[in-house]
């Protein structure tokens, strides 16, 4: 007779306002006695972080581990695992109901510097995960207005504020360190502002005729940049789910999009 096969147990995980995950375990495996968050290494590199998180029963043979805010979690994808002990094999989990109502109007909060921002998500393979962001400063994409011509983009500072001589920079991607660079117009507050794009300026602006332009804000001239991203909400992975409309200009297809860290892009593909 073959083994009994291994139990997954699913796990339910909550968000609260300060960042902090509470992980409810099910009775059963009763033997586990720690939950295993492990930082994913790029491809070709060996693990080197890990954070072991002690089980506490919660009530009804439930137990719970808690994600404190600090430390913060360095950028990347966490998966969780159950251990028995440190040396046990590693039960990755499935995910149980995940509340994270807090996390739908994040962007209305203001952050401070270092900003840090956590998302239980389910993984392609449908097993629990963490995406978890750290940056130093950050500047969130609100809404993006896409015309036949240009697009609008509304973005807000956190950890930082727009001074005298603020730009934003569309900054190509590769080796040439092409840079084009825009004026924003500032909200009352120096941490509110929007800037457009002019499509077409961009197409011809580009070098063989495709290229991406990622997008950041210097919010002073001698400030270190900001890459704008949408990272304060409930979705760990949008470049999927907000598609904007693509726009033909300049003998080139032109659209935004977000690329799979959340960060804005455009994206330029010559036609002919």
């Amino acid at each position: 007779m073959g083994s009994e096969p291994e139990v997954r147990p699913r796990v339910g995980c909550a968000v609260d306002a300060d960042g902090r995950i509470t992980f409810d375990v099910p009775a059963r495996p009763a033997e586990a006695r720690q939950v295993l968050l492990r930082l994913r290494p790029k491809k070709g590199q060996p693990e080197k972080i890990l954070h072991v998180l002690d089980l506490e029963p919660a009530g009804d043979g439930r137990r719970r581990a808690v994600l404190e805010t600090w430390p913060v979690l360095a950028e990347g994808r966490w998966d969780v695992h159950l251990l028995q002990d440190p040396d046990s094999r590693r039960l990755r989990l499935l995910p149980g109901p995940r509340d994270l109502r807090v996390l739908v109007d994040g962007h209305l909060r203001d952050r401070q510097s270092p900003l840090a921002v956590r998302i239980p998500y389910v993984t392609k393979d449908g097993h629990l995960a963490i995406r978890a962001w750290r940056r130093t400063a950050h500047a969130e994409a609100a809404g993006i207005e896409v015309t036949d011509r240009s697009m609008t983009v509304g973005a807000r500072l956190h950890g930082a504020s727009l001074g005298k001589g603020a730009v934003v920079r569309l900054r190509r991607r590769g080796g040439d360190g092409a840079v084009r660079t825009l004026q924003p117009h500032a909200g009352d507050d120096d941490r509110s502002f929007s800037f457009t794009v002019d499509y077409e300026e961009l197409a011809t602006g580009t070098d063989g005729g495709s290229g991406i332009w990622d997008a950041f804000v210097l919010p002073a001239p001698e400030a270190s940049p900001i890459r704008m991203a949408r990272l304060l909400d409930d979705v760990a992975d949008r470049k999927e789910v907000f598609v904007y409309p693509t726009v033909t200009v300049g003998g080139a297809l032109v659209h935004p999009y977000y690329t799979v860290d959340n960060d804005l892009s455009v994206k330029v593909t010559k036609t002919g």
